[in-house]
């Protein structure tokens, strides 16, 4: 597992829109008959679609960095997180994966790697098993050689309508009492995107034997569907069953994680600790949310921790210099952010590392040095929002209102769920007098974080002038 911590302080600024759903009856008709369909306007608390209406008191976008989503920065680059899954049942037919893909095999399997898929590699001459000829019926009734067969098809191959044919005649030959193709059925639905399908399996499986990986399966279903609390339930009745089992901790974690719940996470995360001392991304996952929660040295010791297990890679270099740099030991700020450019394995980690030091170049005062890791920035990663956003203000600093307001749109063309540009689009609009253009930037501001002050008190400020016009 590699963690990917990103602590992109935004530290330096003062400083999604939405579009109504217009809906027909065709389109609620669609609605009512479609079961997988999710609820547009989903209480509060009870949905991932809007984290910002936890219950939890997460923290504020002003705090720690938010992602398109609206979820806040997490510890752990998570399997599934960032590979985009099929919505529909023919986009899963026609885009095929194979075992030679980036995809992260966990992502396919409910939390434990199959080491024995990945040697079956294509031999040069031709497919290692030609699936167009095979005769599954006559495999079906074989049932050691049927298991080995649907690992094969499904997880090298993914060839998920095999699959399925081959699982459903399994299944039908042992008379539905084996469970664990009742699971690989449920696995296929779920890739084809049919989770109420899957569902029903998962849950037949459950009755028969009763299993954490199982578990696991129908917990990913119910939040494919935006139903976080059903998951929570699940989960919780499984430890009942299962006490201590660190996988079902984990899970919740991650569930309130995404909820913004940040303290019932870090909760349950210490409770996955208590179990297994080594869990990566249980340590990562507390460092973050002590680095953001303004105590550093915490979070060093955290980092120090994961160091010490063997973890040795850009992304932890590059968290230990900023904790480094803002518990005020700046003897090993830089050693560790070189270290992190020598780890660095592609761009992106490059231009994380570069807008690190920018920051820590505003922090000693060498406005100059920041400039130019912020360059750094972009010329690594072109589209790095925070670094234009960033590279703006210096530049507005320096006088040059065109250039700051340029990267500023750029900024917010790229991430519009940050506020940062909008607010600084504002100020900018608001001091060369278009008033209009900075009522326009405030109200998306206020739209990607409500509570922000500066905000509030700029619109109440344009509303009087047009009050007074």
């Amino acid at each position: 597992i590699q963690a990917a911590w990103n602590l992109k302080t935004r530290a330096l600024t003062e400083m999604v829109y939405v579009d109504e759903i217009d809906m027909d009856q065709e389109g609620i008709a669609e609605m009512i008959l479609d079961e997988n369909a999710i609820a547009q306007v989903a209480r509060p608390g009870t949905s991932l679609k809007l984290p910002g209406t936890s219950q939890g008191g997460g923290p504020s976008p002003a705090v720690r960095p938010v992602t398109q989503s609206g979820r806040p920065i997490t510890g752990f680059v998570r399997p599934s997180t960032q590979s985009g899954r099929p919505s529909t049942m023919e986009q899963a037919i026609r885009t095929p994966r194979t075992a030679l893909t980036a995809r992260p095999i966990t992502s396919a399997s409910g939390g434990y790697v199959r080491p024995g898929t990945a040697s079956m590699l294509t031999n040069p001459d031709g497919p290692f098993i030609n699936l167009s000829r095979l005769n599954l019926t006559k495999y079906a009734q074989k049932p050691k050689l049927a298991k080995a067969l649907f690992e094969y098809i499904f997880h090298h191959e993914n060839d998920v309508k095999n699959a399925l044919d081959l699982a459903a005649l399994a299944t039908e030959h042992a008379q539905f009492k084996d469970w664990w193709w009742k699971v690989q059925i449920g696995k296929c639905y779920y890739r084809l995107g049919l989770y109420r399908e899957a569902e029903k399996q998962f849950k037949s499986a459950l009755k028969q034997q009763d299993m954490v990986d199982t578990i696991l399966y129908l917990a990913k279903v119910y939040l494919r569907l935006d139903q976080p609390v059903t998951a929570l339930n699940l989960f919780k009745q499984g430890l009942d069953r299962f006490p201590g089992e660190v996988t079902l901790l984990c899970g919740i974690a991650r569930i309130y994680e995404e909820m913004n719940n940040i303290s019932s996470a870090a909760e349950y995360y210490k409770d996955v600790l208590k179990q297994d001392n080594t869990h990566v991304e249980a340590i990562a996952c507390i460092g973050s949310n002590h680095f953001y929660s303004d105590q550093p040295e915490i979070a060093l010791r955290f980092y120090r921790r994961l160091l010490q297990m063997g973890v040795y890679n850009c992304q932890l270099f590059n968290n230990l210099g900023l904790c480094c740099f803002y518990a005020q030991q700046y003897d090993m700020t830089l050693s560790s952010f070189e270290r992190a450019l020598f780890l660095a394995e592609n761009e992106e980690e490059t231009a994380d590392v570069w807008y690190n030091l920018g920051h820590v170049a505003v922090g000693i005062g060498d406005l100059n040095l920041a400039y130019q890791c912020f360059k750094l920035t972009l010329v690594n990663n072109n589209d790095y929002a925070e670094a234009y956003n960033n590279l703006a203000v210096l530049e507005m600093q320096k006088g040059h209102t065109e250039q700051a307001r340029a990267l500023l749109q750029t900024a917010s063309s790229l991430a519009p769920h940050m506020y940062e540009p909008h607010f600084n689009i504002a100020i900018l609009s608001e001091k060369v007098g278009d008033l209009q253009r900075s009522y326009t930037a405030a109200q998306k501001s206020e739209e990607a974080f409500p509570g922000h002050v500066d905000t509030q008190q700029l619109i109440k400020q344009l509303k009087e002038h047009f009050a007074m016009l």
